[in-house]
């Protein structure tokens, strides 16, 4: 939508920190991903609504639960929209992947703007090459069938400690994974901008040799 692409510009613009603190102002105090770490501390900071997914343990006797009948990530990647962020309830398990490198290369074919996983993925060397950004807790080898199941996506999940609702706006950057509730978005876009004024003064004042006891408030026209 045209409205999200000016709000996702200017979300770009804004540090997971400046998130955070302008969330904790507004009341938010559990809205940080606790655990996702970007696979490559370069990758961009990236902007997104939610696609969530839900990942429970396996239960072999689950009909087709292995090797597939139930939801998997193939089929749910295939109703991905374009400039979505995957977002992952895998329950913190890490001994067996949520994504692999085939599902991620389409993925990207299909324009998704990063992935965002509480459990592993695999497949390092092959992410690496394809460049779709991802923060995840860690890598393994085991697909996801040795341990895990998608029973479900685009319904309420936690990641990370985190409630994440579909379509909830995803910022994630080096520092890790913040989700914004979709209402409040445009909003925490103005304030975040301004903390990164202040921010960006003080650090000019620290510089010049001023004291963190003696920071005066950023003049009004700064």
């Amino acid at each position: 939508m045209q409205e999200d692409t000016a709000l996702f510009e200017t979300l770009k613009r804004v540090t997971t920190d400046s998130i955070a603190t302008v969330l904790l102002k507004m009341g938010l105090r559990n809205q940080w991903v606790r655990g996702p770490m970007p696979l490559k501390v370069d990758q961009p900071r990236t902007v997104g609504r939610a696609f969530t997914m839900r990942f429970i343990p396996v239960r072999e006797d689950v009909p087709g639960a292995v090797p597939k009948k139930l939801p998997v990530n193939r089929d749910a990647v295939e109703v991905m929209t374009a400039g979505c962020v995957a977002v992952a309830d895998a329950r913190g398990i890490t001994g067996a992947a949520t994504f692999g490198d085939i599902v991620v290369a389409r993925m990207q074919k299909r324009g998704v703007a990063g992935i965002v996983t509480d459990g592993a993925v695999r497949d390092r060397n092959g992410l690496l090459q394809i460049g779709l950004p991802i923060w995840t807790v860690g890598i393994t080898a085991p697909p996801p069938a040795t341990q895990l199941m998608l029973v479900a996506w685009q319904e309420p999940i936690a990641c990370g400690g985190v409630a994440v609702f579909p379509d909830d706006i995803i910022v994630a950057d080096a520092d890790g994974v913040i989700v914004l509730p979709s209402g409040l978005a445009a909003e925490v876009a103005a304030a975040g901008l301004e903390q990164e004024r202040l921010d960006e003064w003080q650090m000019e004042q620290i510089k010049r040799g001023v004291s963190l006891s003696a920071l005066a408030p950023m003049p009004k026209d700064k």
